[in-house]
């Protein structure tokens, strides 16, 4: 038995460990769907300007990515994008949503669609904040 300490061919690695607590998740917490998510806002030739990118997961609206182009804030696309998000997980049976943010990015935006912050990581990765939040749907 030997411990290593690597930084090159990390990836191999990495799908190495997945795979092994994937497998040792599976056999001990309840099953659940993981259901892709996905909203865009598109201009009239397919090019993405805004959207979410998530799933749903058992009783949870899981928010990975929202990206809204800055030229088109504060026009209500991210609003609607979101109540999309969330009435789709709904009917898929989701009671709660995740997502964090960094503070540079759109913590107001998400507590004046009802979110609560739930914990923050102070001076991540050295001088910002990054904020968790969850909604009851």
């Amino acid at each position: 038995m030997n411990f290593r300490l690597s930084d090159a061919g990390l990836e191999q690695d990495r799908e190495a460990i997945v795979s092994l607590l994937r497998h040792y998740n599976q056999q001990k917490r309840e099953s659940s769907e993981k259901i892709p998510l996905g909203i865009y806002y598109e201009d009239e030739n397919g090019k993405k300007l805004a959207g979410l990118v998530g799933e749903t997961f058992g009783n949870w609206l899981c928010i990975e990515l929202l990206f809204i182009c800055e030229e088109l804030r504060g026009q209500g696309i991210g609003r609607k994008i979101m109540e999309t998000a969330e009435e789709t997980a709904r009917k898929r049976g989701c009671k709660y949503a995740f997502v964090d943010t960094y503070k540079f990015q759109a913590p107001g935006f998400y507590k004046k669609l009802g979110y609560k912050e739930v914990f923050a990581l102070k001076e991540y990765p050295y001088t910002g904040e990054r904020y968790y939040y969850t909604k009851e749907l």
